[in-house]
């Protein structure tokens, strides 16, 4: 309602006033003297300095709406110092106007209305990427948390089929790395001020650098000068203090972008259903190189600094790489491979060695495992693209698992391998396609060697799935009477001699004197 009457006001007032200062002003510029144009600039300034003032009252202005906590509120801390100057610049272009310098009063009038505007639309425009970062943020957990509900839902399903809950225990956990949806959200409301600023800041110099001389002085500062090549003739352009300031400009922004646009990513990304973790984690990886490779051109390229200048540092370069940075820049070049290659993403179980875990996370040098142990392993990127990987979940996560069964001779094989096949088809895991396969494996020392291959639809069943197989053939073995066998041994004793046998009484601790008739 403020803000509407304020409008309001300003169309009664600062509209038509506006209307003939532009008309006044080019109709004849260069007259100082026109009584019209002075009363029309003096009724400008003062409507809005008063709009001003009621709109940013501390008290009863919007600022008074804005919350008490939080980085909302940073700006009312400064004012006292932007407010005064807020409501004075109008004021005192007003007086330019009275003096006499009505076209200079009405430059700059232009120039501080058009900042405004700036200022309104930057501060519209961060609202609003704001709020869809708070909503995008609600929404994702709202989905994290449906997702949740539905698998402790299944879970307790899963337990009531089950003969107890214990069952579950043996699932393997290959759970995606968790997202800090929070930081996500501090990360990119830190990225869209910066942006705000860094996007002031242009337009303050784009505004004001034809008014004010002093913006421009640094274009006449030159620092040194290089040669360009233009359509195959040289030419030398110099590097002035400007280029030098923009310089550090476009290195601040590629390192806040390269810090701060991976947050925004995520949120999208995490908005699509379809994007894995590891595709998501390949696509925020390689946009982050892609703007440090963009700002480091535009860097080099501002300062005059070309292709021909760097040869040298490239050479040596390549000679510092043959002698002692080759694996570092090994491990760099193979985790390139492995993002655009993708023979590992982030959540594949991997075996590495001996080492069997889930991959959480792919850098420059090395990537992370996490095994089963919840311990970390940084193994170096060299080794994915030389050495040998065996990876469980790559095209198809269908693992086998391979039960081992021995029954005593003389035991119905047939049965056996009958009650073991009834075994794997009634568990839940295991897949009618491929068929579980079962084989006599051959005649072992103590028993027949029977074997049982059944396969699953994820390696996450892996350990339960084992464990129940093996708890349901010794069920049915037993209910059965088929004795699953274990290792015997038979004693021949050396017969080519009397045998002497001596029995004894067992000696009471006691009672040490014992009489030698009873020993």
């Amino acid at each position: 309602q403020l803000l509407r009457r304020e409008l309001d006001r300003l169309s009664w007032t600062y509209l038509p006033a506006a209307g003939v200062t532009a008309v006044i002003v080019a109709l004849d510029p260069l007259n100082a003297g026109w009584a019209v144009g002075r009363i029309a600039l003096v009724i400008l300034v003062v409507s809005l300095a008063i709009a001003l003032y009621r709109l940013f009252h501390p008290r009863s202005g919007v600022l008074a709406f804005m919350p008490s906590h939080g980085s909302e509120r940073r700006l009312p801390f400064l004012h006292a110092i932007w407010y005064p100057l807020c409501i004075s610049a109008p004021l005192a272009f007003g007086m330019l106007a009275v003096l006499g310098f009505i076209y200079t009063a009405a430059t700059l009038i232009g120039r501080y209305v058009n900042s405004i505007w700036l200022i309104v639309i930057l501060t519209l425009l961060a609202a609003l990427a704001q709020r869809w970062v708070r909503v995008t943020r609600r929404r994702i957990a709202y989905q994290k948390a449906m997702e949740r509900r539905q698998a402790l839902r299944a879970a307790r399903e899963q337990a009531a089929v089950q003969d107890g809950a214990d069952d579950l225990s043996g699932l393997i956990e290959v759970d995606e790395p968790e997202v800090d949806l929070e930081s996500l959200s501090d990360t990119s409301d830190d990225l869209i001020k910066t942006g705000v600023i860094v996007a002031g800041l242009i337009g303050v110099w784009i505004i004001w650098s034809d008014v004010i001389p002093a913006l421009r002085i640094l274009d006449n500062i030159t620092l040194w000068r290089h040669i360009v090549t233009v359509d195959g003739e040289d030419r030398i352009d110099p590097v002035t203090l400007a280029d030098l300031g923009l310089t550090l400009v476009f290195a601040v922004a590629t390192f806040v972008l390269a810090k701060q646009l991976p947050a925004v990513l995520e949120m999208l990304l995490l908005r699509r259903a379809d994007i894995s973790a590891g595709g998501r984690y390949t696509i925020i990886t390689l946009t982050t190189y892609a703007i440090i490779t963009f700002g480091l051109l535009l860097v080099f390229g501002t300062i005059g600094v070309q292709w021909s200048q760097l040869q040298w540092l490239v050479a040596a370069l390549g000679v510092g790489i043959g002698f002692g940075l080759q694996e570092i820049v090994a491990n760099f070049i193979s985790g390139l491979i492995i993002l655009f290659e993708r023979p590992i993403r982030v959540g594949d179980i991997v075996t590495v060695g001996d080492t069997d875990g889930v991959v959480t996370r792919i850098q420059i040098r090395a990537t992370t495992i996490r095994n089963w142990d919840r311990k970390e392993l940084l193994v170096p990127n060299k080794e994915f693209v030389t050495g040998r990987l065996l990876n469980w979940s790559l095209s198809d996560k269908m693992t086998r698992v391979v039960v081992v069964a021995g029954v005593a001779y003389g035991s119905d094989v047939d049965r056996a391998l009958s009650l073991m096949r009834e075994a794997a088809q009634e568990h839940e895991y295991v897949l009618d396609d491929p068929a579980p396969i079962l084989s006599f494996e051959g005649f072992g020392d103590n028993s027949l060697t029977l074997i049982l291959r059944a396969y699953l639809s994820s390696i996450e069943y892996r350990i339960a799935t084992i464990t129940d197989l093996h708890k349901a053939i010794n069920r049915k073995f037993a209910e059965a009477g088929i004795v699953i066998a274990f290792p015997q041994r038979d004693l021949h004793l050396d017969m080519k001699g009397p045998l002497q046998v001596q029995l004894q009484h067992a000696v009471d601790p006691g009672n040490s004197a014992m009489p030698k008739s009873e020993r």
